[in-house]
């Protein structure tokens, strides 16, 4: 089952690669919209119909099994000592975020101030500690999944933090394709945890967006940055101004007292 909906999954990024809606499957293998969304959020495919829908994806279903069996090997998250080597040079960190963000080792070139054989240097210095492979002619096989993330409390994510309180706030956020909101409430721990799921699947749809975009020349794509967070918090001034709980009555209390006899 698991292999399965890895099969569906490749496919479905496989149609939005190409940016083949289900539209344009419906009317290629004469079937309704409604069919098609529902074959491929339910499965229940036929293997023929399968093979159909990689024909209009382009793409051979011994490619996808390839790719899901290539993603089997793929982490999540780095150990804690890979990302201290990562941090431990700026460079290397940087080449690592245009690996994520799927630049190949020539657009690092034509990007920044680095020289081919620099790039190739520190894609190697990546490619020992697992965090990618690199295949001939200088391509960039990434190793770790599209759900990566580093450590919440990690040395690259502590990296991060700092700085986007120094830059990343800097900005008003009122231009073009900006926005930061900021909300307050009181939540009950169920609708907390709804809403943190919530939060999840948009990170998931920015993730699926970003591998939608990779296919894209570099000059139409422009680094990103999504930020979400969410916790029980209170500004430190207002929580001083809490009112302080009742302290018992220090006569009551002595009165409560067992008494010792004196002798």
């Amino acid at each position: 089952m698991i292999e399965t909906t890895a099969l569906m999954d490749a496919l479905k990024r496989a149609l939005r690669a190409k940016r083949i809606t289900y539209a344009e499957v419906a009317r290629r293998l004469d079937l309704s919209e409604a069919s098609v969304k529902r074959l491929l959020s339910r499965g229940g495919l036929t293997l023929e119909r399968f093979e159909q829908i990689c024909q209009v994806a382009g793409i051979r279903m011994v490619e996808l099994v390839r790719e899901t069996d290539r993603g089997k090997d793929m982490v999540s998250q780095l150990e804690l000592s890979q990302e201290r080597v990562i941090m431990a040079d700026v460079r290397l960190l940087l080449v690592a975020v245009c690996a994520l963000n799927h630049l190949s080792a020539d657009d690092m070139v034509a990007v920044y101030d680095l020289t081919k054989a620099e790039v190739i240097k520190l894609l190697l210095k990546l490619e020992k500690i697992d965090f990618l492979e690199l295949l001939p002619e200088n391509r960039i096989r990434l190793k770790v999944s599209r759900t990566f993330s580093w450590h919440p409390n990690g040395p690259i994510q502590q990296y991060f933090k700092a700085r986007a309180q120094n830059e990343f706030f800097r900005a008003h956020f009122d231009g073009d394709n900006e926005i930061m909101l900021l909300s307050n409430a009181t939540l009950t721990p169920a609708t907390q945890a709804q809403l943190v799921q919530r939060l999840k699947r948009v990170a998931n749809e920015f993730t699926e967006l970003h591998e939608e975009s990779k296919h894209m020349p570099l000059g139409e794509r422009r680094s990103t940055t999504l930020l979400l967070a969410i916790r029980p918090w209170e500004l430190d001034e207002f929580r001083a101004l809490r009112r302080k709980p009742p302290q018992p009555n220090a006569r009551a209390a002595s009165a409560a007292a067992p008494k010792t006899a004196l002798r």
